[in-house]
């Protein structure tokens, strides 16, 4: 086992999900997201020489690199925007880790941010051609699509409503020990999530992420500046990336995601498998996303994740705990930036800054990110720096 990688992240931070954020601005949350991920990873401004975002500045649809360095007082060596949806915190880590073994660059910032403002016309308005093959049949949206999954999930392997509805409820009592989850304090039973109202058929209220408003930043550096780091480095073992579709009409399969193949990669840039995995920080928006996962990548037979997550522990009191912080599912999405939460969550896990919910001494772990309706995915490997 090895880093594939020469590049370590030296630096995390997150702002606390909200429902609404009024009166603030994506790129005003961007700065202060970025000036806590330096401070951790104890630099300035002029240490960073590279800089990742992701589309949802707001402000101005075009030169988004351009308008973050301006703003935050960067001028980076490299510049790059990742589109990867909920799989673009991920998808900017190998990408910064690349560019930094490449030469390009010693220093990344990846940052995530987005308001959320009910008042405020949604950011991103239906723009491509799932508009002319889904939409007009009814497709219009993420609800619709990950309810065909699941009902095809039911329908192939015999997943229970009950099975998934155990997702959101050890998930929320994993947020117990986090006070920044939008859902801190509030258990659930798997009664609550069965008789909360549908949202789609068969998925309820509370097998639904919450969109809210947040932020989160990501520094990696070069192996060699990762020893002056004031915390322990976190290590890229190896990464995965797969993009197969846009509209879930053009999807070539629906109860297996390309997941699976990029988990693939990831375990072999790493050497790894399912059994070297210490905990698991992978996305959730939907609770039938958590089954297919587990799936996906191995750690129980296709159709079996129903049943699987049904009698795991998902605490950190587990062999293999899953979303220690609660996942986007407690914790709240806050747009993109929720896809990088998750990598925030294993860098604190890693390192052993997790506080109440720190895991026992773990060493590997396995980070997952899920743009679009299944179709755009990254796995990565990550290793704490004792290993």
């Amino acid at each position: 086992m090895k880093n594939h990688f020469s590049a370590e992240i030296i630096g995390v931070a997150e702002l606390p999900p909200r429902r609404t954020t009024p009166g603030e601005t994506t790129l005003e949350m961007i700065a202060n997201v970025a000036r806590l991920a330096m401070k951790d990873a104890g630099l300035i401004p002029r240490d960073i020489d590279g800089l990742v975002v992701g589309p949802q500045v707001g402000e101005t649809p075009q030169h988004v690199p351009a308008t973050v360095a301006e703003y935050l007082g960067l001028q980076p060596r490299y510049a790059d925007i990742v589109d990867l949806g909920g799989a673009t915190g991920a998808g900017m880590v190998w990408r910064a880790a690349a560019a930094i073994q490449s030469g390009m660059c010693e220093t990344v910032l990846c940052v995530l941010a987005n308001t959320r403002d009910p008042a405020v016309t949604p950011r991103s308005p239906n723009r491509n051609p799932i508009r002319e093959f889904d939409v007009p049949y009814g497709g219009s949206g993420a609800n619709q699509a990950y309810a065909m999954i699941a009902q095809q999930h039911m329908a192939r392997f015999g997943t229970t409503p009950e099975q998934l509805a155990c997702v959101p409820v050890k998930q929320r009592a994993n947020a117990m020990l986090n006070k920044a989850a939008v859902f801190h304090g509030q258990p659930i039973t798997t009664t609550d999530v069965l008789t909360s109202p549908i949202v789609m058929s068969p998925l309820r209220l509370l097998e639904v992420v919450m969109p809210c408003g947040g932020g989160a930043a990501v520094i990696l550096t070069s192996a060699r500046r990762a020893k002056d780091a004031p915390h322990p480095s976190v290590g890229l073992m190896g990464a995965g990336e797969r993009v197969t579709h846009r509209a879930l009409s053009q999807a070539p399969e629906l109860t297996t995601s390309p997941i699976a193949s990029a988990v693939a990669d990831a375990y072999a840039m790493a050497g790894v498998g399912a059994s070297d995995i210490d905990f698991l920080s992978i996305y959730d928006c939907y609770s039938i996303v958590v089954a297919m996962t587990v799936e996906d990548a191995g750690f129980c037979a296709k159709g079996e994740g129903g049943a699987w997550l049904e009698e795991h522990d998902f605490s950190i009191a587990s062999r293999l705990p899953i979303n220690p912080h609660g996942g986007q599912l407690a914790t709240g999405q806050a747009d993109l930036a929720g896809g990088m939460g998750h990598i925030v969550e294993a860098v604190h896990q890693l390192r052993g800054t997790a506080g109440e919910r720190q895991i026992h001494s773990p060493k590997r772990a396995l980070v997952t990110g899920n743009g679009a309706t299944m179709s755009e995915e990254v796995a990565l490997v990550l290793i704490g720096a004792e290993q």
